[in-house]
C-alpha cells in the first residue's frame, strides 16, 4: 500500500490522510489507512492541513468493483435466522459501516478548517478509527461463514446522505451520529438478541461491540452539535428538527431506545417531535 499515491507530495497532514481513506477503493485499505492516520494524529505528528488547489474531498469514496450497487427496495431480506439470512445481515451491516468510514473522515477532510477546537477532530478520529474496527470485524467474521463482502449486492443510500450534507457542518453532525447512527441504537439490541437465540454468539459479540461505540459516536454528535449551536446562538431543538427536515428523506421511527438515546445525550425533545415525518427510502 502507498501512502504517498493518495496523499501526493504534500506534507502529511490530518486533512490528507482523510482524503486519502475516502479515495481508497480496497475497503482493506481504508481500513490501514485509519489506523495510520489515527495513530499518527494521537501522537502528535500530524497538521490538521491546509487548503491545496485540486485536493479537494471527492464526490464519491472510491468502492471496490463488487459488491453490486441497486436500489434499497432489491436488497436481500436481513435475517438473524438461518446461515444465508445471518450472511445477508452481516453483509448489509457491512457495507453501512463501510459508509461510516467514508462519511467520518469526509467530514474530516471536508471540514478541517472549520473554527473548531483541536478536540472536535480527537473525537471524530476515534469514530473514524472506530468505524474501520466495525468494517474489519464484520469482514473477517463473513469470511469466517465461507462469504465475503461484495458477495451480495448493496444500496447507496448512506453516501446520498453525505453528499446533501457536504456544505454545512452542523447538518452533517445532525444527519449522520444523531439520525443514522441513533437508529442504530434503537435496532442493534434486538438484532443482537437474535443473533444469540439463533446460537451465534460471535457475531453477536460484533454487534455488542458496534453497539457500545455507536453510543459514543452519538455521545460526540450531541456534544459538538450543541457546541455549535450555542457558539451560533441557536436553540439546539428546533435547530435540529430544520435541519432534518430539510436534509433528510427518512422517516424517524419508533421504537425508540429512550435510554441509551438519552445516555448519549440525545434527549427526546430532538427526535420525538419528528417521529412522522417523511419516508423510509
Amino acid at each position: 500500500m502507498s501512502l504517498e499515491r493518495h496523499i501526493g507530495s504534500e506534507p502529511e497532514s490530518l486533512a490528507g490522510y482523510a482524503r486519502a481513506i475516502v479515495l481508497a477503493c480496497d475497503p482493506a485499505e481504508k481500513v490501514e489507512l485509519a489506523k495510520a492516520a489515527a495513530r499518527a494524529w494521537h501522537h502528535r505528528r500530524l497538521s490538521i492541513g491546509r487548503r491545496v488547489a485540486g485536493a479537494s474531498m471527492p464526490a464519491r469514496p472510491g468502492r471496490p468493483d463488487k459488491p453490486e450497487l441497486r436500489p434499497p427496495r432489491d436488497m436481500p431480506r436481513r435475517s438473524a435466522s438461518g446461515l444465508r439470512g445471518r450472511i445477508a445481515l452481516l453483509h448489509a451491516l457491512a457495507h453501512i459501516e463501510l459508509n461510516a468510514v467514508d462519511m467520518t473522515w469526509d467530514l474530516i477532510g471536508r471540514f478541517f478548517d472549520a473554527a473548531v477546537p483541536r478536540s472536535f477532530f480527537d473525537d471524530w478520529v476515534r469514530v473514524g478509527v472506530e468505524e474501520a474496527k466495525h468494517f474489519a470485524l464484520l469482514a473477517r467474521r463473513l469470511e469466517a461463514l465461507d462469504a465475503g463482502y461484495g458477495d451480495l449486492p448493496a444500496h447507496d443510500g448512506l453516501w446520498e446522505t453525505a453528499q446533501e450534507t457536504g456544505s454545512d457542518l452542523l447538518a452533517r453532525i445532525a444527519i449522520v451520529p444523531l439520525v443514522l447512527e441513533a437508529r442504530g441504537l434503537d435496532i442493534t439490541p434486538s438484532m443482537i438478541g437474535k443473533l444469540q437465540a439463533a446460537g451465534d454468539d460471535e457475531s453477536a459479540q460484533i454487534l455488542s461491540i458496534i453497539y457500545r461505540d455507536e453510543k459514543r459516536h452519538v455521545a460526540f454528535g450531541c456534544k459538538w452539535f450543541r457546541y455549535l449551536c450555542d457558539r451560533e446562538g441557536r436553540e439546539p431543538e428546533p435547530t435540529f428538527h430544520r435541519l432534518v427536515r430539510t436534509h433528510f428523506r427518512g422517516r424517524i421511527k419508533p421504537p425508540f431506545n429512550d435510554r441509551a438515546r438519552s445516555e448519549a445525550g440525545l434527549t427526546p425533545g430532538f427526535y420525538k417531535p419528528l417521529a412522522a415525518i417523511g419516508h423510509m427510502p
